[in-house]
């Protein structure tokens, strides 16, 4: 099992190993300037391949060992079953035969006596045909038999999941992003790869509008002046943001007092700046990485307008959740939008969750939590995801509502681990940056989850939200599927952006 909170293989119920991850997580999910820098230029491009293959190999290995073990039970289990069919086809058969010579023996006898007449001739041809559409009929039984052994021949899907990660230019992208963080080729697995070609691909759009015009810019020789002001306009475009723009420049004016930077020397130290914004609010925290803990209940709650994404995200993240061995339960707390309630149930059933809901109107999104809270301590639950209401045109009501559900799991859960999610839309720009504005005022927020980030080209709002708020980005969405939403990386999220 593959724990995508810690990047790590292996249960989380294992203390001793997640004493030991925290150590090496930082430098995997977030590595410094320094490491990085020093790391890529330690391979060369065939080492990269080589390390490619290798990594392609061990996973290709790891999946016929997985597909081993159920083909072998399905194996058997076909066989058992087309035992049974075939016992069953070949009672029928002598039934058909057997049938077949009583039906013609009347007929010639009926037939013998009147030769002569030319009515009774059809009628024996007629009755052979009934004759025949009985034993076609009773063959058409037999039939099933040989879609029953189709059945079980179905199940076997593994070998399509090799099919679907092919050893191409985008895994060999991939496979040296993680090279670059310290990653070993044996530990890599085909989510992460997966992963990375989704993001990659999202990406892309802010990528061509963004990076091909910088790489142009910078391509042109040494940076100066000139080159710094249509950076500044580039970064302003792709909503990165008046002050992370500002950062950026000053940051670039500064290096080049001191040297003039080649083509690809400028790219590398953009990509150092742009580590250094979204990584700056976690320099604060012990732990960067943001999991849940073991042998506690942990509750996230999750805040944002309506229309963000924040229903489907809850439901994304608590498939997560179980894919990387948490037990889960929702709390569908947002009782003031329409079919919201019945919006997280379809998001239960599609990440096998269980929702805590009230079905009455108008009810009190913190009884709900209340319930949540009660049915999570009964079932030792993991991790408790409180869906909430968005209503930024009464702030007064949202500030009430949501410090009412901190009273209630401040008295109902005081042990619990408490965090408050914003999620953005990244298509909104900076208009999602004000909006994360007045939620920050209102809630205690540990940071935010940057979702649609495949359909815009203003994926530079990342960056505006870590330095003007100050706040971490914990997960990002980049597509619409329930596998497209994983924890952020500042290093993989910049790597896609400039090096896609």
């Amino acid at each position: 099992m593959f724990n995508w909170f810690r990047r790590q293989t292996g249960t989380p119920s294992q203390p001793e190993e997640q004493k030991q991850t925290p150590e090496q997580a930082p430098p995997e999910a977030q590595p410094t300037d320094t490491e990085s820098t020093k790391e890529e230029p330690s391979l060369t491009q065939d080492e990269y391949l080589n390390w490619a293959k290798t990594a392609f190999a061990n996973i290709q290995k790891r999946k016929a060992q997985q597909a081993q073990a159920p083909s072998e039970s399905t194996e058997t289990v076909v066989e058992g079953e087309t035992v049974t069919v075939e016992s069953a086809a070949e009672t029928t058969a002598p039934i058909a035969t057997s049938s077949t010579p009583t039906v013609e023996i009347p007929e010639t006898e009926a037939a013998a006596p009147k030769p002569e007449t030319s009515a009774p001739s059809p009628a024996p041809a007629w009755m052979r045909k009934s004759d025949r559409l009985e034993i076609l009929k009773e063959t058409a039984i037999e039939t099933p038999a040989p879609k029953a052994k189709q059945k079980p021949v179905a199940p076997p899907v593994a070998p399509t999941e090799t099919a679907d990660l092919p050893f191409d230019e985008e895994f060999v992208w991939s496979a040296r992003v993680l090279a670059a963080q310290g990653r070993k080729p044996e530990d890599i697995s085909s989510e992460e790869i997966s992963w990375l070609k989704r993001l990659r691909q999202g990406l892309g759009k802010t990528r061509r509008s963004l990076v091909n015009q910088l790489k142009a810019i910078v391509g042109q020789g040494p940076l100066n002046r000139d080159a710094v002001m249509e950076i500044e306009a580039l970064l302003l475009q792709a909503d990165v943001g008046l002050e992370a723009t500002d950062y950026i420049i000053s940051t670039l004016q500064n290096r080049l007092r001191e040297e003039a930077l080649p083509p690809e020397g400028a790219i590398e130290y953009l990509k150092t700046i742009l580590r250094d914004i979204l990584d700056r609010p976690l320099k604060n925290l012990g732990d960067p990485a943001f999991a849940p803990e073991k042998d506690i209940l942990n509750i996230w709650l999750l805040t944002g307008v309506n229309g963000v994404g924040k229903t489907t995200t809850i439901g994304k993240l608590a498939h997560l959740a179980q894919k990387s061995g948490y037990s889960c339960l929702i709390a569908a707390a947002d009782t003031f939008r329409a079919a919201a309630v019945e919006q997280v149930k379809v998001w239960g059933e599609r990440s096998g969750t269980p929702v805590i809901a009230n079905p009455g109107k108008n009810t009190d999104p913190a009884a709900v939590v209340y319930d949540g809270i009660a049915a999570a301590q009964s079932r030792n639950i993991d991790l408790l995801l409180v869906d909430t209401a968005g209503r930024l045109q009464n702030k007064k009501n949202l500030m009430e509502e949501l410090a009412k559900i901190r009273r209630i799991i401040d008295k109902k859960a005081a042990d619990a681990k408490v965090e408050s999610l914003l999620v953005l839309d990244a298509t909104l720009g900076q208009n999602g940056l004000r909006q994360a504005q007045v939620f920050a005022e209102v809630a205690k927020l540990s940071g935010v989850v940057l979702t649609k980030l495949d359909g815009t080209a203003k994926g530079g709002v990342a960056f505006a939200v870590a330095q003007q708020l100050n706040l971490p980005i914990r997960f990002i969405g980049a597509g619409e599927g329930i596998e497209d939403l994983r924890p952020f990386s500042s290093y993989e999220f910049v790597e896609a952006l400039l090096n896609g």
